[in-house]
């Protein structure tokens, strides 16, 4: 089967691109890092992605939406990564598909406009810091309407309205719970990040009223796992659009710097380990657009799609990113140099929604079956 993007997804992704290099290019970026006691919430950006329709994407049509599928939302999250775009662009999206996916009409009326205008900022809250991503990670506890527990980490807690919060109930079965912000019991705990382009924080709940979010296609646990693959896919978009941005450059560096008279990159070794990085990368980019069409599509297959996509991107950002500093000499080591924002983006991702050692685990689980 040949698999590529469509051309109306091709100009989407460039449309996304441009925007976010003019309106948000690295120097911003920098100023974001710099100012670790800010919310990390660039307000020009985020307002440009809501007149793109990047906040839309996954939201129905008659919710102010655009309709789409994952693979569209896919194409907008691998340009944030390529671009290192500070922000809650995927943890909002998410909060959006939680409500897609599991909300009944009433909430998804509620909420839905909200998040698609981004006039409200969405967030998840699906783990307990010691937690695994396979479900077994929940640590909040649901008694009727009210939550009690602690998730963490959370992106972007501080400027969210609405959590989406996953919890068990008495009976151990676990759902997805919608929070508001001020709600009473809720508290967030600041927690600093050696990814600078971030924001995270434990989201703390003591007896805090919440809405179990039922009447949808998906509930309970499926609801969870549901949205436990669609962040893996984004996340997995993410770390491929970093990888790709910095082998690029890795590469175009080394075209340009010399050594004996010659550019470095001519020397064999440096070939072998870019073509090496590239073949990563690539094969990446595509096991994690194939993941979100098995998704958007409900292929039996989709599983293991979302296994082998989020392994192999972990895997190819850690690669990328860390060559990029070696790569680049002295000079990828300093604070000054842009190479550090890719990797310690890539370092702080690669476990989100499931390490690549989690999902290879998982993976020989899915393929024994």
């Amino acid at each position: 089967m040949f698999f590529a993007l469509t051309e109306e997804q091709q100009a989407f992704a460039e449309t996304v691109r441009d925007f976010v290099a003019d309106r948000f290019d690295l120097d911003a970026v920098r100023g974001v890092v710099e100012d670790p006691d800010g919310d990390g919430h660039p307000l020009t950006l985020w307002k440009g992605l809501a007149d793109q329709g990047a906040l839309a994407v996954l939201v129905p049509e008659e919710h102010d939406g655009l309709g789409l599928g994952l693979l569209d939302a896919q194409v907008i999250a691998r340009e944030l990564g390529r671009a290192v775009a500070p922000g809650p662009w995927t943890t909002s999206v998410l909060a959006a598909e939680a409500l897609r996916l599991a909300g009944s009409p009433a909430q998804q009326a509620a909420w839905l406009p909200g998040l698609a205008a981004g006039e409200t900022v969405g967030t998840v809250a699906l783990r307990g810091e010691a937690g695994s991503w396979d479900g077994r990670g929940i640590t909040v506890d649901a008694s009727g309407e009210h939550l009690s527990g602690t998730a963490s980490p959370v992106d972007y807690p501080a400027v969210a309205g609405l959590f989406v919060v996953a919890a068990t109930d008495a009976e151990g079965a676990p759902g997805l719970y919608l929070v508001e912000a001020g709600a009473q019991g809720l508290a967030i705990r600041d927690q600093r990040t050696y990814d600078g382009t971030a924001r995270v924080g434990a989201v703390e709940l003591a007896d805090t009223p919440a809405e179990l979010l039922t009447g949808g296609t998906l509930d309970g646990g499926d609801a969870v796992a549901a949205l436990m693959a669609r962040g893996a896919v984004l996340t997995a978009a993410d770390l491929v659009g970093g990888a790709r941005e910095a082998l690029t450059r890795t590469i175009d560096y080394d075209r340009d710097r010399k050594q004996f008279g010659v550019p470095v990159g001519s020397f064999q070794a440096i070939k072998h380990t870019m073509a090496d990085l590239h073949v990563g990368v690539t094969m990446a980019e595509h096991a994690a657009l194939f993941a979100a069409h098995a998704l958007d599509t409900q292929d039996p297959g989709a599983d293991i799609a979302v296994a082998v996509a989020k392994a192999k991107a972990a895997e190819a950002a850690w690669n990328a990113t860390g060559a990029m500093i070696q790569f680049f000499g002295g000079i990828g080591f300093t604070w000054e140099h842009e190479a550090h924002f890719f990797y310690k983006r890539a370092r702080r991702r690669a476990p989100l929604f499931g390490s690549a050692d989690e999902h290879r685990e998982r993976l020989a689980v899915l393929t024994m079956d």
